[in-house]
């Protein structure tokens, strides 16, 4: 699709799904926020138009060379470092409950399993994700979120089983999906539920409440998001194959230097909004 119509297409959706939150999703439901004292800034004045669940999911992150993540990204987005290091991270994760608001969830097509390929960066002084690829078992996830939130979604066939606290995900983009990427992983807590300490690494990689995502000419777009701080515990990681990185040029060690899992997460999302034109990392 043109840049031009896409954006004209994701304008009126964006439109459609304000008025909606607006009103009937005002009416059906109320907004129902978790605590919002532990955000670095204050929750959008506007109504959020997303919900969903996130299970079993696990943080599995390597330093990778800022120079290498930074050439992957346009010029309007700048890589964070912590201490000097920039991170890359793999999220396998199973979305359940998507839903709009106000609107229940739709059977067969609300619940999936996914994983992410992210770094992090910070425009207008709010840090956030920015993400290479995320993996879907859902075609109408991927087709969605690619033209409304100008994620870079691919379809998979990607399973995530959890049975005795263990989680077994396998993905693998199919042909004619390309570029490839795979991932077969095992994970499972090892330890009790700790926050994160502000300041710590931990928390630069977790606590962070928006997503941007960027157009054809680099206009950066940011998601707001919101949840309750992660309930995190360390995890116990057993990679057996992963070529996730491979399409960005990117070689990781076999096991991450961190790893973290996540039982249950409630979130809450607004809309994508244009950010200020030149607005860049802080």
């Amino acid at each position: 699709m043109p840049p031009v119509v896409s954006r004209v297409v994701r304008t009126a959706i964006n439109g459609a799904a304000d008025l909606f939150a607006v009103t009937a999703g005002r009416v059906l439901e109320a907004d129902r926020l978790p605590p919002t004292d532990h955000r670095p800034w204050p929750v959008p004045a506007e109504p959020w138009i997303m919900a969903q669940t996130w299970e079993g999911l696990a943080f599995l992150h390597w330093p990778v060379p800022r120079a290498a993540l930074q050439a992957l990204l346009p010029g309007t987005l700048t890589v964070d470092t912590f201490h000097g290091s920039a991170w890359l991270g793999i999220t396998p994760l199973r979305v359940s409950g998507l839903r709009l608001r106000g609107l229940p969830a739709m059977p067969g097509v609300s619940t999936f399993p996914e994983i992410n390929v992210r770094t992090y960066v910070t425009v207008e002084d709010r840090p956030g994700v920015v993400f290479f690829s995320l993996d879907a078992g859902s075609a109408l996830a991927v087709a969605t979120a690619r033209l409304w939130f100008l994620l870079p979604y691919f379809r998979a066939e990607c399973s995530a089983v959890g049975h005795d606290r263990r989680v077994h995900v396998e993905s693998r983009r199919p042909p004619p999906v390309s570029p490839p990427a795979e991932l077969a992983v095992d994970y499972r807590p090892s330890g009790g539920l700790m926050r994160a300490a502000p300041g710590s690494l931990e928390w630069w990689l977790t606590e962070r409440y928006c997503l941007y995502a960027y157009d054809d000419d680099g206009t950066i777009y940011r998601a707001e998001v919101h949840h309750r701080p992660w309930p995190l515990q360390p995890a116990q990681v057993e990679m057996r194959h992963n070529t996730m990185a491979r399409p960005l040029g990117l070689h990781l060690p076999e096991m991450p230097l961190l790893a973290h899992f996540a039982a249950r997460l409630d979130v809450r999302i607004w809309a994508p909004r244009p950010c200020q034109p030149g607005a860049r990392a802080a």
